[in-house]
């Protein structure tokens, strides 16, 4: 990166970080204050029954830690974070703030043609940033560094999969984080020196059901409460944590001649499912029980944050599914402040000794 690099946050669930990095911008995730932000300004600003990360955002802003950013754009996740955008466009805390409507219909010629402007409508603001011209070649070049990027944390997951004792739940969240906030070329590094570690035994196993953790798609769980399920008796094995960085199911065309038809084709035949996306044709109750699957675990955990409209609007619609498939399941709420794991980790501890001392795998449940 030269003089000219320009910052710009992102908030969760995703955005297509290579048009920034492209443009010779860097793209930082934006993911709340977490339990280390003590919440005074953000406080007046929110209503009390909405989630705890917006308000979290607005403390971190108002007391000037956003004060080097360029730019923010906020993918459309839900109104409170409609709403968020339009306060950092009134309070101006950058050059330019951008909603970014991701689209709800997959179809090419609605759904791709809206997505495509979209992205189109961001390039022209960091256009006028510094001046750099995204050219098809740049930005082939940044696809291709992403592409490795997810390809490297499947790797890192597929490992944890098979050896889930050799690198602990809250180790990968860290690794995988920190790739929201430095450029993508040294994360790869860091990435390919963890897998390099973890092909190597270490650790021993221990008795613990492999779990999948679903429902903390955009605000975070605190570092601990990932700690206390594993604690609990658990193997975190697959989990939507820092969904963004996984979004695209495989790679995208890094040899197009229209590299931004090759990012708006990919979210559109290859994204993942999420509670922020509306996706009747293509139900994600029958995408998670193939999760299920593929990741072979033993039981499902539904933690997700108090307040959150998307995610509490699915469970019911996911655990029924569970439950016609015989999948055993429990469900909690938390906050990204949370700061007492005690009652959780006895449900998860209980949940983990009942699949181990009286139910059958889940893998050998006929899905």
């Amino acid at each position: 990166m030269d003089k000219n690099r320009f910052i710009v946050g992102h908030l969760p669930v995703y955005f297509p970080r290579e048009i920034i990095h492209a443009a010779n911008g860097l793209a930082v995730g934006i993911l709340g204050g977490g339990d280390k932000k003590l919440i005074i300004k953000g406080d007046a600003y929110y209503q009390s029954y909405i989630c705890h990360m917006p308000r979290s955002i607005i403390e971190l802003a108002m007391d000037k830690h956003f004060a080097s950013f360029d730019g923010f754009i906020f993918p459309s996740i839900c109104d409170v974070i409609r709403n968020l955008s339009g306060m950092f466009q009134l309070m101006g805390e950058a050059k330019f703030v951008k909603y970014l409507d991701l689209p709800q219909n997959f179809k090419p010629h609605i759904g791709g043609v809206f997505y495509r402007h979209e992205l189109q409508t961001i390039l022209d603001e960091v256009y006028k940033l510094n001046g750099v011209q995204v050219t098809a070649k740049r930005l082939n070049h940044s696809i291709g560094l992403f592409n490795k990027n997810r390809r490297l944390i499947n790797q890192l997951y597929d490992i944890r999969q098979e050896y889930p004792w050799r690198l602990t739940a809250d180790d990968i969240y860290h690794v995988v984080r920190a790739g929201y906030v430095i450029p993508v070329e040294e994360h790869n590094e860091i990435l390919t020196n963890v897998i390099d570690l973890i092909r190597r035994e270490t650790g021993d196993p221990m008795d613990k059901i492999r779990v999948l953790v679903i429902g903390a798609f955009c605000e975070q769980p605190p570092v601990g409460l990932i700690r206390t399920i594993e604690l609990a008796g658990c193997y975190i094995v697959e989990d939507d944590f820092l969904l963004g960085a996984r979004w695209i199911q495989g790679d995208i065309d890094c040899e197009s001649e229209d590299p931004i038809e090759a990012i708006t084709t990919a979210y559109l035949e290859k994204s993942t499912f999420s509670s922020s996306v509306f996706d009747v044709d293509n139900p994600k109750e029958a995408r998670l029980v193939n999760l299920i699957r593929q990741r072979k675990v033993d039981g499902v955990i539904f933690a997700a944050p108090s307040f959150c409209d998307p995610a509490l609007l699915d469970h019911p619609i996911l655990q029924k599914e569970c439950n016609d498939k015989n999948i055993r399941f429990i469900s909690f709420l938390y906050s990204e402040n949370t700061g007492q794991f005690k009652v959780i980790k006895e449900q998860v501890g209980t949940f983990s000794d009942s699949i181990k001392l009286w139910d059958e795998p889940v893998t050998g449940v006929s899905l």
